[in-house]
């Protein structure tokens, strides 16, 4: 059974219980397992300071406060969070310790839950095409791999763009993916212009009549502000050929880089605008309390989560499964 814990204007902390099919459970069980150290650094610790808790006070609150914070969840949120239980104690909703968990689980699914979004690749725009950014070594060009193989599987057609022409390791990996996938790969040498490779694969798909473009781009710190402009270059160019494209702009973000992830997120989202995040690496790091600050603060859907090598691995975001994982309600 897996226990749901919802928050309403009336009653915060309200459960609603749901019954998983077998195959859903075992996913579950993979998902906590796979985020055994974020549960460890945030529910366990919560667990911690409420067992054999019998009063709720300041001092309990405060304790809370600064457990959210150091799992990478924000000031912002923790703060919000913190101030929602406040309230319920005050109003006598929250009158027993043993609420408070349940009430705690119940914030961090309101606060997280509009950001499941999946990505749908409308019918309507031939080739779909998602535009991939993100530091280097955030797990971009893997992403785009697994992606390749998920949208493949599901019976689209599908090419790819090797627009990261900084780096002739980039293009080798991303024709890896392509030869494995068995999905053409659009590529021009080293140090080519990045936007002229995306506008010969646009053309190109449009031609095949592809279902799905992906294109990579450089890994760029977000303070680099001439690549930054390369990549709004990208994007016009894009447009010359079809003015709705590209019709998704995913960001890939490492989880192991904490608060630096959320201020990748800003820094590309005021640059570029995006319309969606992929988190990678949930599976080895403490640290995946960051969906909580990308999401209080920003807002943006989070189309995938990363928790292991395989392609199966990248899992649409659902937001009651991850909050389950990572903070589990006896």
């Amino acid at each position: 059974m897996l226990r749901i814990f919802r928050k309403n204007k009336k009653k915060p902390g309200e459960v609603q219980d749901v019954q998983l099919r077998p195959a859903e459970q075992s996913g579950q069980d993979l998902l906590e397992k796979r985020l055994e150290d974020t549960r460890r650094q945030l529910g366990k610790r919560l667990g911690a300071l409420l067992s054999n808790r019998s009063a709720i006070d300041d001092e309990l609150l405060e304790e809370i406060e600064t457990a959210l914070i150091t799992s990478d969840i924000g000031v912002q949120a923790a703060l919000e969070i913190t101030g929602n239980l406040q309230a319920a104690i005050s109003n006598k909703v929250i009158t027993q310790a043993k609420q408070v968990l349940p009430a705690v689980q119940a914030e961090l699914y309101e606060l997280i839950e509009p950001c499941e979004q999946f990505l749908h690749i409308d019918e309507a725009h031939r080739p779909f095409v998602i535009l991939m950014v993100g530091v280097n070594g955030a797990g971009k060009t893997t992403t785009i791999g697994k992606l390749a193989q998920r949208y493949k599987e599901e019976g689209l057609s599908v090419m790819l763009a090797a627009g990261d022409t900084f780096r002739a390791a980039a293009v080798e990996q991303l024709k890896s993916w392509g030869d494995r996938n068995d999905v053409p790969v659009i590529a021009q040498g080293s140090g080519a212009d990045s936007a002229a490779v995306v506008f010969d694969a646009l053309q190109s798909a449009k031609a095949r009549k592809i279902d799905v473009l992906i294109a990579d781009t450089a890994g760029r710190l977000h303070t680099q502000a001439n690549l930054m402009e390369e990549l709004k270059k990208v994007h016009r160019v894009m447009g010359k050929l079809d003015a709705t494209a590209p019709h998704e702009i995913m960001l890939v973000v490492d989880a192991g880089t904490g608060q630096n992830a959320l201020n990748q997120a800003r820094e590309f989202n005021k640059a570029i605008g995006l319309t969606g995040i992929t988190v990678t690496k949930l599976d080895g790091t403490a640290k995946g309390g960051v969906l909580f600050g990308i999401a209080h603060e920003l807002g943006i859907p989070i189309r995938f989560i990363g928790v292991g090598e395989a392609a199966k691995d990248l899992r649409p975001f659902d937001a009651g499964s991850f909050v389950n994982a990572i903070l589990p309600i006896d």
